[in-house]
């Protein structure tokens, strides 16, 4: 959901259940769908991880991201989201797509990490104190939230071991800091914007 353009007014689900689908967006200031492009590049690196996964998506925004992941039979999507016309949106989107496994969280995504993952109201998440197979942190650029998201997650329990964390930020950013459980698996880059897979594994930290 990077923001840094008004959005174009429409999301396409590239594969899956819902393949061509296209939903409506919000035209608000900043937001920036992941591309196209971008997306294919990522979901074929998780092909393998999605069927039966449990997702986070840190910073919805359009909800690409997850809708693209629910298409391909991910179990459950939860969906942090501070603007509420995006909110609103997207709960239209996944009512429209009849999808019953994802729950839209309103709110400051780092506030909603500090709850942990029991920590809010989920209706349709029926393990709601389990942690997340799949991550998605995608936030506006330059203000920070990727490396204080990426502490969160560490230290309030979010992620199950050998979870997958997607990170997409401004391509500039060359500070951003992971722990050593964090074993590094892609990067690429597209215009300005650079992008990683990790994934969580938690035993690396003994061995270090």
């Amino acid at each position: 959901m990077a923001r840094n353009k008004p959005g174009s007014g429409q999301v396409r689900i590239i594969a899956g259940q819902w393949r061509s689908r296209r939903l409506p967006i919000q035209d608000l200031e900043g937001l920036r769908p992941t591309t196209d492009r971008v997306r294919e590049t990522l979901f074929n690196w998780l092909i393998g991880s999605i069927t039966a996964a449990r997702v986070l998506d840190c910073f919805g925004g359009s909800g690409a991201l997850a809708m693209e992941a629910l298409s391909r039979y991910a179990a459950y999507a939860r969906v942090f989201e501070l603007q509420k016309s995006a909110v609103t949106q997207l709960q239209q989107n996944l009512r429209t797509l009849k999808c019953e496994q994802a729950d839209v969280i309103a709110g400051d995504s780092l506030a909603l990490l500090a709850q942990g993952p029991a920590g809010q109201r989920a209706p349709q998440d029926s393990t709601p104190s389990e942690g997340f197979n799949l991550v998605f942190i995608d936030p506006p650029f330059r203000k920070g939230l990727a490396q204080n998201c990426i502490n969160a997650l560490i230290q309030h329990q979010w992620l199950k071991p050998n979870a997958l964390i997607y990170v997409e930020t401004e391509t500039e950013l060359t500070s951003l800091t992971v722990p050593v459980s964090w074993q590094p698996l892609k990067e690429k880059k597209a215009g300005q914007v650079c992008y990683r897979l990790f994934r969580y594994e938690p035993d690396s930290e003994i061995t270090q």
